[in-house]
């Protein structure tokens, strides 16, 4: 393994010297910074737009429940007929005309129609419905003898207190606070494995089809040349995430100089909604609970977990990347062998978004963060809610034996694939590579 160092550093400075590198690591947060803004732009543009709308009620008791707010101007409309009404809205470039016809109680909530040049949105829509709704059912109500404020007094909010047994108390804040951090160092690791696993199986083909690899290989085993592409390629992928860090920090305080934000009175204002939060005793216990949930999270055990099974997985995935590139002599030969490669990261983000957040100890939870190629995602998903040591334990040595199998079952594969020019391998060829 002495010839190892000398590849992680070729390849390291490969790819940090690459044009394509250099200006994607600095134009990136930028790109970011600006689909932000742009986002936030449009945003803005969408939340100033003024509706106005136009209430035909023949009936005489639905006009009150529209009421006139910042986004949208109701128009109520008297002694005219529907004709009328349309081209009124039509003249006026209205957003649309609402049209209750005269008809009884019973019967009203069937023949309402919206009247619009184009499709209305889904949001206003159900936003008219549950406004008439609520209206119907309190005039229904009135109509039997119901006293609607004693129904308002009635209603109860309910807050259910959790704790463990051993007296720790939980919430479903602290549920939400859980499933940020799991859910935030699992997709990390999912991007950062799709991203780079791409470049290094791309450097694997770039090499093979230009026949640098037939030098390289007569002075270095074939498992040396793909860990140091795997290592190197890591680095230059770590240097790549710190640059992005710094650039973000310095952009900030340069657009805060630009624009004249001054970071003080933002601290300052911030400080004044926190005690004016504090001030009200039920936010002020919510705060408390928010802050001692963070703090119960187990920091230590989620850095350590984090870093080993992000390493870990990444490793065994990278494996399998840099095997596909030499089984293969262009980019587009690939896509018969990611969909495996591809499905397992996948199944690991819909079993820790839909399964671990429900039941992070249930059966499903538990035997998916021990599979080696879902374990990473899902253990540390897994692990804020609280997973005994001695599973995080097992699970990350059944990643470490699995990736060292993988490792060499894929450098079989390479051994053989970055020599082999002019034929697309099938996986009968693959599993024939692995007896040579």
């Amino acid at each position: 393994m002495n010839h190892l160092p000398l590849i992680i550093k070729r390849e390291y400075l490969t790819k940090v010297r690459n044009k394509s590198f250099i200006l994607m690591t600095f134009l990136t947060p930028l790109i970011m910074i600006a689909l932000f803004l742009f986002v936030g732009y449009l945003s803005s543009v969408n939340n100033d737009t003024v509706r106005s709308i136009y209430v035909l009620d023949e009936t005489d008791f639905l006009s009150e429940s529209f009421k006139t707010n910042e986004q949208t101007v109701y128009n109520h409309l008297s002694e005219i007929d529907l004709e009328t009404a349309k081209t009124l809205t039509k003249q006026e470039d209205a957003y649309g005309l609402l049209h209750i016809p005269n008809s009884s109680l019973e019967t009203v909530s069937s023949s309402i129609r919206f009247y619009s040049e184009e499709s209305p949105s889904l949001s206003f829509i159900s936003s008219l419905e549950s406004k008439i709704e609520n209206k119907l059912s309190e005039l229904k109500l009135q109509n039997d003898g119901v006293n609607l404020a004693l129904i308002k007094a009635s209603k109860t909010s309910v807050e259910i207190n959790q704790e463990t047994f051993e007296g720790v108390k939980t919430s479903k804040v602290g549920s939400v606070i859980k499933l940020i951090f799991g859910g935030a160092a699992g997709y990390l690791l999912f991007m950062f494995i799709i991203i780079y696993g791409n470049m290094i199986m791309r450097s694997v083909i770039e090499e093979k089809t230009s026949r640098i690899i037939e030098v390289i290989i007569s002075s270095v085993k074939p498992i040396q040349l793909m860990l140091g592409k795997i290592i190197g390629t890591s680095l230059a992928g770590i240097t790549q995430f710190a640059i992005w860090l710094l650039l973000g920090a310095v952009m900030f305080i340069a657009a805060s100089s630009i624009f004249g934000m001054d970071l003080s009175q933002t601290q300052t204002s911030q400080q004044e909604m926190v005690n004016q939060a504090l001030s009200n005793p039920e936010s002020a216990n919510k705060f408390q609970m928010m802050v001692g949930e963070i703090s119960a999270l187990p920091l230590g055990n989620l850095v350590v977990a984090f870093i080993l099974f992000f390493i870990g997985g990444y490793l065994l995935y990278s494996s399998l990347y840099a095997a596909i590139g030499a089984a293969v002599d262009n980019e587009t030969d690939t896509q018969q062998f990611m969909l495996p490669v591809i499905l397992p990261l996948i199944l690991a983000i819909y079993v820790g978004v839909f399964t671990v957040i429900e039941d992070p100890h249930g059966t499903i939870s538990t035997v998916f963060s021990f599979i080696p190629y879902t374990s990473p995602v899902v253990m540390l998903m897994r692990i804020p809610f609280g997973v005994p040591l001695w599973q995080q334990i097992v699970s990350l040595l059944i990643l470490i034996v699995t990736f060292i199998f993988t490792v060499w079952f894929a450098s079989k594969i390479y051994r053989v694939g970055i020599l082999m020019y002019g034929k697309k391998p099938s996986y009968k060829e693959l599993f024939k590579w692995l007896k040579y």
